[in-house]
């Protein structure tokens, strides 16, 4: 593969150019991937625009003799909630810097008006009280829970998350925009094109459940659920730059799924909620309650008797019954509750068992009060530990058109890797959940785990001294990059390795003129993303990665019976701190079978959420996010 006397220019993006002109966002979702050649001959890749969006747009660090957290009130639940359920809380959000919107960091809330969170009388009252009719407190209520989402992910990654978009304009066009009170409409969505968050608002069927009134006003904005819900989609949208391509049923199904799981574990972190629901099952986390149900006023209000969807879903809920996103989406979420159930039950048989002499069966009556609280203690913290675990696991997940069952793997490896001895079986937990919904991963044999954890590398792919940590350059902690050159140094380290024709195909790539392409264009490699991770287990062991993402997209030709389409292949690596490669987590761009499949849900299961360009071509859909959402409208009873 000879190198060209100048850089090959990417051709214009289809998807880009429709969403454009649906949206008139500049730019399409995000900037292009420019070349970047390296000396020498046969060695060519691209750099695409996240590997230096990383660098900016960074959450705020906080200075010496500042507060730590800004406290402020927030529903919990929602407003139709009981207070006796813990419906109204304070959060403890990670202090910034903030002007008025409010508008900090990565976050900028726009309404109506610029709400100061700085106020004297509103920080004496720890923030505006909840009201569902208050323009005030919608800002306040989706600044405070997608910040400690954020947090979150922060925390579970070992690193700051840069977003998936970029609206040009400097470091404003690189702030998520949220808006509480968008539109009047029965739905929020993540809108990639735009970089925002929007939060409809719709009058109650005439017919409503629960605390709620007929006709009554909504606002998707004050539901705990639908906030971290949608939050969630932009941050794995930040994580992956491929996962909002609509190339299968799990694809979308799983982005759906971690939303809701992201959702439910983050109701774990208010206490109040915990101890009211654990009083109400008696510390049976299998019989429903609010810790298992998602977005309980959107159901109730929208023809629904009760919450939009539950963890709990039913022994005949399994893995390829179901295509739509949120149904298929529903039996990861069971799965993965029903780990986190195995797990709790786990911790807590001791303590049930000592209060109860030894039967392990609570009497009638009150559970005890000491009982109560060790449960609500054990809950949360388990709660807490698979948050992280999911957010994680992220990271060990294939770059492009990821199956449910290769999330399975990659929790198993990345939970393997932080912590490794495993006393109380969380990783056996999580292969029966899989297990009992019928996930099962691909190309394994069996569900032993060190089948299940992704094979170290086997063919002989030479270490990076470039990205050995002590050639690293940190703005003081390793999970913040020193800035956008040294990024795009990185970048092209690793982009000289797979470049180079002999790897190629080690890293799910391919040369040009492979025979297997059939005549489809191919383009250059490109290097997504290069990441920095400090992580912390639960014992206080710390582990140190650098995680790259490596895509290609092959323009797959019309056919006369199906149009063409573009295909990615590419892959996840991540690298120890001496620069050698630990695991090469890949898709192949000749992969003749994953090309077929998409073909079909394309054209059959999947074809609501493409767009005709043209008579022979398709691209994806510019609103995925509104799109699935609106998909499972509820039917008024």
């Amino acid at each position: 593969m000879a190198q060209p006397e100048q850089p090959a220019v990417e051709p214009p993006d289809a998807s880009a150019a429709l969403a454009q002109s649906r949206t008139g966002a500049p730019g399409g979702v995000g900037g292009r991937a420019r070349p970047a050649l390296v000396g020498r001959e046969g060695v060519h890749f691209m750099i695409g625009p996240r590997v230096v969006r990383a660098a900016s747009g960074q959450a705020y660090e906080r200075q010496r003799g500042e507060p730590i957290y800004r406290p402020l009130r927030v529903y919990a639940l929602d407003p139709s909630a009981s207070r006796r359920d813990g419906a109204t809380s304070v959060v403890s959000v990670p202090f910034e810097q903030l002007e008025p919107g409010p508008r900090g960091s990565v976050l900028e809330v726009v309404d109506e008006r610029k709400v100061d969170l700085n106020r004297l009388d509103v920080l004496v009252a720890q923030g505006y009280a909840p009201s569902p009719t208050s323009p005030e407190f919608r800002a306040q209520m989706v600044y405070a829970v997608c910040s400690t989402t954020y947090a979150a992910f922060r925390q579970a990654l070992g690193r700051h998350v840069a977003w998936g978009f970029d609206r040009g304009g400097g470091a404003d066009g690189l702030r998520l925009r949220v808006r509480p009170y968008s539109e009047p409409l029965a739905n929020a969505y993540y809108d990639r094109v735009r970089g925002e968050l929007r939060f409809g608002y719709y009058d109650a069927s005439d017919v409503v459940a629960g605390r709620n009134v007929p006709r009554g006003r909504v606002a998707t904005c004050l539901s705990h659920d639908v906030v971290v819900h949608e939050m969630s989609h932009a941050l794995l949208d930040g994580l992956r730059a491929h996962f909002a391509l609509p190339s299968s049923a799990d694809v979308l199904a799983f982005h759906e799924a971690f939303a809701d799981l992201v959702a439910i574990f983050q109701r774990f972190t208010y206490a109040d909620v915990v101890r009211a629901a654990l009083r109400t099952v008696r510390g049976d986390l299998t019989q429903r309650s609010v810790l298992s149900d998602v977005a309980t006023q959107f159901g109730q209000t929208t023809g629904r008797e009760d919450a939009l969807r539950s963890a709990l879903g039913g022994a005949s809920l399994r893995y390829g019954e179901a295509a739509e996103p949120h149904e298929l989406g529903s039996v990861l979420v069971a799965a993965v509750f029903q780990a986190f159930s195995t797990v709790v039950g786990r911790k807590t048989e001791r303590y049930v068992r000592l209060a109860t002499g030894g039967t392990g069966v609570l009497p009638a009556g009150e559970m005890p009060e000491l009982l109560l609280e060790l449960l609500v203690k054990e809950v949360r913290q388990v709660a807490s530990q698979f948050l992280s675990i999911c957010i994680r696991a992220i990271d060990y997940c294939p770059p492009v058109d990821v199956q449910l069952g290769e999330f399975l793997r990659a929790v198993i490896t990345a939970d393997y890797d932080l912590v490794p001895d495993d006393p109380w079986s969380y990783r056996e937990a999580w292969i029966d959940g899989f297990r009992a919904r019928g996930i099962y991963p691909p190309n394994v044999t069996s569900l032993a785990e060190d089948e299940l954890r992704w094979g170290h590398t086997t063919e002989q792919v030479p270490p990076l001294a470039e990205l050995a940590f002590k050639r690293l350059a940190f703005e003081g902690d390793p999970g913040r990059p020193a800035g956008a050159q040294e990024l795009e140094r990185q970048a092209r380290a690793l982009g000289a390795l797979v470049g180079t024709p002999e790897y190629l195909k080690a890293f799910g790539c391919a040369a040009p003129d492979d025979p297997e392409l059939r005549e489809d264009a191919l383009d250059l490699p490109v290097i997504e993303s290069v990441r920095s991770s400090r992580r912390v287990g639960p014992d206080g062991q710390v582990v140190f990665d650098l995680v790259a993402e490596i895509t290609q997209r092959r323009r797959v030709r019309p056919r006369a019976d199906a149009p063409g389409f573009d295909f990615f292949g590419g892959a996840t690596v991540i690298l120890d701190p001496d620069g050698r490669i630990r695991y090469r987590i890949g898709k192949s761009v000749l992969d003749d079978r994953r090309l077929q499949r998409q073909r079909t849900f394309s054209a059959r299961g999947g074809q609501r959420f493409w767009v005709s360009v043209g008579r022979d071509r398709l691209v994806p859909e510019p609103q995925l996010f509104r799109l699935t959402h609106e998909q499972t409208r509820p039917t008024p009873r």
